[in-house]
């Protein structure tokens, strides 16, 4: 009988937590277009994707190229870029959500979708970021220390890599990642 509770036990344990829409996929989600139109994350079901929380007054915004550029490049190999702007770190996101598109696409040329301003830490983060930082497998949970911090998701939903703020998305390491979910 000990044994059976100690397994039972151990199951638990090792059971991957569900997110809070009851299932283990990124892909899961509902999130809000930077427009504001509804949107099921499960558009990008079967893709690689690169999520990334964004800030139009950073030492790290000039990353909005480069993950333009890396969006670009493998799009029609089945990769994606998913922006969510956040206002958290530093007040370093202070405009409306017509303010930062316009901003992303004049400055940057950003084309890959971004989602509405909205926390991505702290009580009040959306569920997307709730399930990153807290139900994405051991390795790459935690706060968000700072804007610009990269999720890559395979094509099943699961969060396989994390990169600080730091990496750029030209990275050798990040294009080493997305090439090899591609393949």
């Amino acid at each position: 009988m000990l044994r059976t509770i100690a397994l039972g036990i151990v199951l638990t344990v090792m059971a991957p937590a569900p997110n809070p829409n009851g299932t283990n996929s990124f892909y899961s989600f509902d999130a809000t277009t930077i427009e504001g139109k509804p949107v099921s994350l499960s558009e990008y079901s079967g893709k690689v994707t690169l999520v990334v929380n964004t800030a139009s007054k950073c030492g790290y915004t000039p990353q909005y190229e480069e993950l333009e550029k890396v969006y670009e490049k493998y799009r029609e190999k089945g990769f994606s870029v998913l922006g969510f702007p956040s206002n958290d770190f530093g007040a370093q996101e202070p405009g409306s959500d017509t303010e930062i598109k316009q901003f992303c696409q004049l400055r940057y040329g950003v084309k890959f979708p971004l989602f509405k301003k909205d926390a991505v830490k702290g009580k009040a983060k959306q569920l997307v970021y709730k399930f990153l930082t807290e139900k994405s497998g051991k390795d790459f949970e935690g706060e968000i220390k700072w804007n610009f911090t990269k999720f890559l998701v395979n094509r099943k939903g699961e969060v396989v890599a994390r990169f600080e703020s730091k990496v750029k998305p030209s990275d050798t390491k990040v294009a080493s990642a997305i090439e090899n979910l591609l393949k």
